[in-house]
């Protein structure tokens, strides 16, 4: 199995997946995708549901990864896969238990078969930690057997940082650099970034929105000598181990969401930067059978635009909403570009035009008129909706209502769409959860005049000791910042 970048020219030489895993982004500013996506057929799905069903997450995840992974042996990477997914980073041994919303009704008072696939069983409470805890396992693996070390430079709209500092605490060789745009994240979410005090953990305030804080990162990786000095590397889902994890949950999700292997699900995910929204393009595409692939977003609607109309319009940082759903406010979807990669059939050269100079230009790009366009939906699955405040405070009270769960204000983003679409579908519809409500207390305490319960593991998370560095939007302060505190090989002075 090779790798290519999306701006790839035709001279450029495939990488291995462990020589990417450390990289993140391309040198030619693009993301990586393996050269082709394998075929699951009809023995191989019904192999996976039986692993699934007698061996458990672990095996399953071991299974799809290998599909990805030749450079890593397989029972290594079986053992990989069984520390990532498994106590006491995951207590329910299901890893992803898919539950009906009992009672659900569409948009029309209808019953409706709608689900939520339970992804916020990990230590942070999110779903980003469904590919962190296998990401954190992964560079421990490969640096180990380099004798290397790597400087992880991330960015977070609210759960990517915490997941990610988490799988990384304590790991030799390996400091995190994280950056978070500064005032937009909820204080729960703050709070378990900043009270960690690990020697590798450097976490960042930034004077800015998070496309701002994801400039700067990219803007470090296009820096090749300072990225190569500096054993720059990525955890935001521009690392492709990142989507290839999460891939196997959308695997798990069709499994345990149907009774026999020609059942079709449709899914809807809460999305702001493409990353997870991608993996189920990516799991469809290798022939597991999901049907409608709905992308559901905040007021921040750059997605549910493109795939009503055909334009991909990125916000400037004073037309980036702040919201109640904080993960999704995000008006460069960096994934984006793995998609419309494939959408063109795979043209580097214009792949790179579109989102280098059209995007660089105009800050906007044009494919209503195209035939990739009008193949988006028949033939990709793909469809999207939009969510106001009104509407995530109004949903999260009707699920408490009539199912008795209470979710978070992203999820509620995700079931108020699924409810829309939910007429126009045939089978399930499930809603991939994001975290759990007491992340977002605020909004929990306006939608339903009661706190979230807080889990046991978090009471007074938010009265500790939180450490964070104050940064301008600025790459020349981020890269002065990252000679200051990182260590080779070993840690950062705090």
């Amino acid at each position: 199995m090779r790798y290519i970048s999306t701006r790839r020219r035709p001279d450029d030489a495939p990488r291995r997946f462990c020589d990417i895993l450390l990289t993140g982004l391309a040198p030619d500013g693009g993301l990586y995708l393996p050269e082709e996506y394998p075929r699951l057929g009809a023995d191989a799905l019904a192999r996976a549901r039986r692993t699934l069903d007698e061996d458990g997450y672990a095996a399953l995840a071991a299974d799809i990864l290998a599909l990805y992974i030749d450079d890593i042996p397989a029972d290594d990477l079986a053992g990989i896969c069984a520390r990532a997914y498994s106590a006491p980073a995951f207590e329910d041994p299901r890893i992803v238990p898919v539950t009906p919303l009992a009672g659900a009704t569409d948009t029309h008072g209808r019953p409706a078969d709608l689900r939520l696939a339970r992804l916020s069983g990990g230590p942070t409470a999110a779903f980003k930690d469904m590919a962190m805890q296998l990401l954190g396992e992964l560079f421990d693996y490969e640096l180990a057997r380099r004798g290397d070390w790597l400087t992880i430079v991330g960015a977070t709209s609210g759960d990517t940082g915490s997941a990610a500092e988490y799988a990384l605490r304590g790991r030799e060789g390996l400091g995190v650099v994280m950056l978070t745009p500064a005032g937009r994240m909820t204080p729960f979410q703050r709070a378990q970034m900043f009270s960690l005090l690990d020697d590798n953990i450097v976490n960042v305030a930034v004077d800015g929105v998070f496309d701002d804080c994801q400039d700067l990162v990219k803007a470090v990786n296009m820096d090749a000598e300072f990225k190569e000095r500096w054993h720059i590397g990525a955890v935001n889902s521009i690392n492709w181990a990142r989507l290839l994890a999460q891939v196997v949950y959308y695997v798990a999700t069709w499994i345990r969401a149907t009774n026999s292997d020609d059942e079709r699900v449709n899914v809807v995910v809460p999305s702001g930067n493409f990353g997870n929204i991608c993996a189920a393009h990516i799991a469809r595409s290798m022939g597991v059978p999901l049907g409608a692939l709905i992308v559901a977003t905040n007021e921040n609607d750059v997605l549910d635009e493109f795939f009503r109309t055909g334009v991909y319009r990125v916000r400037s940082a004073a037309d980036t909403l702040a919201t109640s759903s904080p993960s999704m406010d995000i008006s460069k979807a960096s994934n984006f570009e793995r998609f419309v990669f494939d959408l063109l059939g795979r043209d580097g050269r214009r792949t790179a035009d579109l989102f280098g100079a059209a995007l660089g230009d105009d800050g906007a790009f044009d494919l209503s008129g195209s035939p990739e366009f009008a193949r988006i939906r028949d033939d990709y699955g793909f469809a999207s909706g939009s969510s106001t405040h009104a509407d995530r405070l109004a949903e999260i009270a009707r699920t408490l209502d009539e199912s008795g769960e209470l979710i978070d204000p992203h999820t509620a983003d995700g079931v108020h769409v699924a409810r829309e679409w939910a007429p126009r579908l045939d089978g399930p519809v499930v809603v991939m959860e994001t975290a759990l409500p007491v992340k977002f207390a605020r909004t929990i305490a306006e939608a339903t005049g009661s706190p979230a319960p807080v889990p046991a593991r978090f009471a007074g998370i938010e009265d500790g000791e939180q450490r964070v560095v104050d940064l301008p939007c600025d790459v020349d302060a981020l890269k002065d910042l990252i000679v200051e505190r990182i260590r080779p090989g070993r840690r950062h002075d705090g």
